[in-house]
């Protein structure tokens, strides 16, 4: 197997640090470089669910939470909420977790692989082009077909070894995972409790019920029936649930939704401002994730050098100094600000997992 997993150290599934960033622009160009056709996605603000409902067809979300270190996450036996569907992880694609930083990408395909066949919806219609159909079925691509109809014979074990040995999904992962140069290999024991982690799960319904996808279960999480219709309803109350289990403080959490392209209901609608405006939103994430995946340490690098050159030409060694002295100064006090607010949650969540 040439190159491996964009991964910090593999130490135990428990280490969950998020690699690739929590974005809807992310997201959308993980799925067009594994090769799935006219799907996207959009970030939620809200749980409301009639905000969920407007960007019908829904096929799913994803959920990015804080992963608790402290406490019992769920049992073997029972989860928080819901039932193990110990059947449903034959059935349907259910991958056990094997890569510890690739949680945000396993979710992912949680959702895009339970959308593929026929068998695993609740519709008898032989029209795929029925609304009743549309949020059941994706063309994920001919490579991403084959892999799961080769896993789909393994057991979920299995398929997260299969998952991690596929070449198409972990170089189109680690193409969009955040690596730093500057990462500080004492901060990385799972038992230092120095930083934060996270974890992504997804939700999808599938044959009418709604699921709960997480590779760290031994199962899918069955959270009983659910139509398409019914969806952003019912996985809007599982979620506000599961948020109000945390401190009124936390709100580090991020919700993606896995929707059609808005770009096809615009052209369809003749709408061409939200066409416009789709296109431009289209232009601007293909800006960012170029610059998410460009190497920045040389640029910085020289203009540290000039900066510094110009502070000894202004002052000599003492102004140098002086300068230093604030800064570090300053810095000192944003991180026991940050430390004093907890951690920092006004900030933007990095999806690792």
């Amino acid at each position: 197997m040439s190159g491996g997993w964009n991964t910090m150290d593999i130490i135990q599934r428990a280490n969950l640090r998020v690699t690739v960033e929590s974005d809807a622009g992310v997201f959308t160009y993980l799925l067009d470089n594994l090769g799935v056709k006219d799907v996207q996605f959009e970030e939620l603000i809200t749980m409301d669910p009639d905000a969920l409902a407007q960007l019908h067809p829904v096929y799913g979300v994803i959920f990015l939470f804080k992963y608790p270190t402290d406490t019992p996450y769920t049992s073997a036996e029972k989860p928080h909420e819901g039932t193990f569907d110990h059947e449903a992880a034959e059935r349907l694609f259910f991958a056990s977790q094997t890569i510890q930083n690739a949680c945000g990408t396993q979710a992912l395909l949680s959702v895009l692989m339970n959308k593929q066949n026929d068998d695993n919806t609740t519709s008898t219609s032989s029209t795929p082009t029925q609304p009743s159909d549309e949020a059941s079925h994706i063309d994920i691509g001919e490579k991403l077909r084959e892999f799961r109809d080769f896993t789909m014979a393994l057991p979920p074990e299995f398929r997260g070894e299969a998952l991690s040995n596929s070449e198409l999904i972990r170089d189109v992962h680690n193409s969009f995972a955040k690596s730093s140069p500057f990462a500080d290999e004492t901060q990385r024991d799972p038992g230092a409790g120095s930083e934060d982690v996270y974890h992504f799960v997804a939700y999808t319904p599938v044959g009418g019920t709604l699921y709960e996808m997480d590779g760290l279960q031994p199962a899918p999480i069955s959270h009983g029936p659910c139509s398409q219709e019914e969806f952003p309803a019912r996985v809007m109350d599982v979620l506000q649930r599961r948020v109000a289990r945390y401190d009124a403080a936390e709100i580090r959490f991020n919700l993606l939704a896995m929707v059609r392209d808005l770009r096809i209901r615009a052209r369809e609608l003749g709408d061409y401002e939200l066409l416009e405006r789709e296109e431009r939103k289209r232009r601007d994430w293909r800006f960012e994730n170029a610059l998410r995946r460009h190497n920045f340490v040389g640029f910085a690098g020289e203009v540290l050098k000039g900066v510094v050159a110009m502070k000894l030409k202004e002052g000599g060694e003492d102004a140098y100094g002086q300068w230093v002295g604030d800064a570090t100064a300053r810095m000192t006090r944003r991180l026991e600000n940050k430390k004093k607010a907890g951690g920092g949650g006004g900030d933007d969540v990095e999806m690792e997992g």
